[in-house]
């Protein structure tokens, strides 16, 4: 049999609109930018990826433009002339001559499953060893600040069924009117929804400490990286004390991140992105890491948009527990889109198809309307 070789790999920076601006503690998003990665092989099948980052710069180390520009001048060419069917030396060789970088990685490793479970007619998650489940609980943040705009938009999600978890970005504002505000929505919506909050490292350990007490005295699920990923001294003492569960976020940048954070008893729900640790099989070493420390799963998202959100969807399929659900709703925030089918949400719930591949076909008209030029 011959082999099947990988004879291009092309970069492309796609700027959507959103349904509204998205608030986070570092920056707000008026839009979203993706990479989207298009791999042709040389039996004509083509693999697709995509990178997201949330806020380029201003939330870590790699960009749109940096994630391009690394495909375009040092990965791709790496990978020309290559098994493309072989991922195990293709990613391996990508990781010797670059360091980090994950998620242009990502995007890579992910287009290579895809062209290959078309080749072979099997769903991403088959070739990543099976999935247990057809569909994913996703959970929605409000972003809004306004409190009683979020609860409204809550209380839309609930009637819709789109939604029963949610999740709100604090940090930015002063402790107190951050505490009153999700304080506020969490006796708005009761026991029909979990609230969760994530600080995004904005705040210190004396500000933890007092957020702490006041979020788990009033039902408050699970608080999202709280302070700096590099007060890691910090973190273990927050672990201890916290009456909520605290979830490394920021802290894990690569699986050897994850390893150190489950060795130090630094947070007890790991977030797990694909982008974060270089694709959907770098993830799952994260999530093996966790399961072995008895650490709990929860899958995020940089508000990827379809191609994204179904690679990370793909790895998840296929863990035997997310004890915190997922955050795959990207797909939902934009307006637009680039796939000729969106991702199907219903029942509160990501259902992804047993197609082959990722399951996904770009929009070839709204990919050329959108791409930057």
């Amino acid at each position: 049999m011959n082999r099947i070789l990988i004879e291009n790999l092309s970069a492309i920076i796609v700027d959507l609109p959103t349904i509204r601006p998205h608030k986070l503690a570092m920056h707000t998003m008026q839009n979203q930018t993706l990479v989207i990665l298009r791999l042709r092989c040389s039996d004509g099948i083509e693999g697709i990826g995509e990178a997201t980052t949330i806020g380029g710069l201003a939330y870590g180390y790699e960009s749109p433009e940096s994630i391009k520009a690394n495909i375009d001048a040092h990965l791709a060419p790496a990978l020309l002339g290559m098994d493309a069917d072989n991922l195990n030396v293709a990613m391996q060789k990508l990781d010797k001559i670059a360091k980090g970088n994950t998620f242009a990685k990502s995007a890579i490793e992910s287009a290579l499953l895809d062209a290959k479970g078309k080749r072979f007619g099997l769903p991403v998650s088959e070739l990543l060893g099976g999935r247990v489940r057809d569909s994913l609980e996703v959970a929605w943040t409000l972003a809004s600040g306004d409190t009683a705009r979020d609860i409204a938009e809550a209380e839309q999600m609930l009637e819709a069924r789109r939604h029963r978890i949610f999740k709100l970005k604090i940090g930015a504002n002063p402790l107190e009117q951050d505490l009153k505000h999700v304080v506020a929505i969490k006796k708005a919506l009761g026991e029909r929804a979990s609230v969760r909050v994530d600080v995004n490292q904005y705040w210190d350990e004396s500000q933890a400490i007092r957020g702490f007490q006041v979020l788990g005295d009033n039902g408050i699920d699970l608080i999202e990286q709280p302070i700096s990923r590099v007060n890691r001294s910090g973190q273990i003492r927050l672990n201890q004390r916290s009456p909520a569960p605290i979830m490394a976020d920021e802290s894990i940048e690569s699986v050897e991140d994850a390893f150190s954070l489950a060795a130090d008893g630094a947070a007890s729900v790991f977030a797990l992105k694909i982008a974060k640790n270089g694709g959907p099989r770098a993830v799952l070493r994260t999530a093996q890491i966790a399961e072995a420390a008895g650490i709990a799963l929860y899958g995020g998202t940089m508000l990827e948009g379809s191609v994204g959100t179904l690679a990370s969807a793909h790895a998840f399929l296929t863990l035997r527990q997310l004890t915190w659900d997922t955050e795959l709703f990207g797909p939902l925030l934009l307006t637009e889109d680039i796939v000729t089918e969106r991702p199907q949400y219903r029942d509160f719930h990501l259902h992804i198809p047993r197609t082959p591949g990722l399951g996904l076909t770009l929009d070839e008209e709204r990919l050329a309307r959108f791409r930057r030029h």
